[in-house]
């Protein structure tokens, strides 16, 4: 056997709607079909891939981190994106890999889960606050 792809990263919500709101609304995943499953949740989709599983519904561990530390995506409109995180005054930490690096964007869901976004190095820095 041999890894072929990433599937999917798994988050535990205290708040399903929230969560959705941040990765939805925020981040531009799209809800998308989901097996009947017994418990609440969501499957969110980058194209045709879910790419995050939502479960609600179970306890969020206190505190939320656990042996993985964050989960990255690849994502474009820096300027864009950190002025919808200001709006929405979510807290996050933006930093470029050495030299003339990739843009990094951390921040953190609704329910702790820590969230990367990598943006191209050709985007501008967005605007001071």
């Amino acid at each position: 056997m041999s890894i072929q792809a990433m599937n999917h990263f798994t988050v535990l919500a205290r708040d399903l709607d929230a969560t959705k709101a941040f990765y939805i609304g925020l981040l531009g995943l799209t809800d998308g079909p989901r097996p009947p499953f017994d418990f609440p949740g969501a499957w969110l989709y980058i194209g045709d891939q879910a790419v995050l599983h939502i479960i609600a519904g179970r306890p969020v561990p206190d505190p939320p981190a656990g042996v993985l530390d964050h989960m990255a995506f690849s994502a474009s409109d820096l300027g864009g994106t950190a002025a919808r995180l200001k709006e929405q005054r979510i807290d996050y930490v933006l930093r470029r890999q050495a030299g003339d690096g990739p843009w990094q964007l951390f921040c953190h869901d609704p329910n702790g889960a820590k969230v990367e976004l990598d943006f191209s190095a050709d985007e501008a820095a967005p605007a001071a606050s």
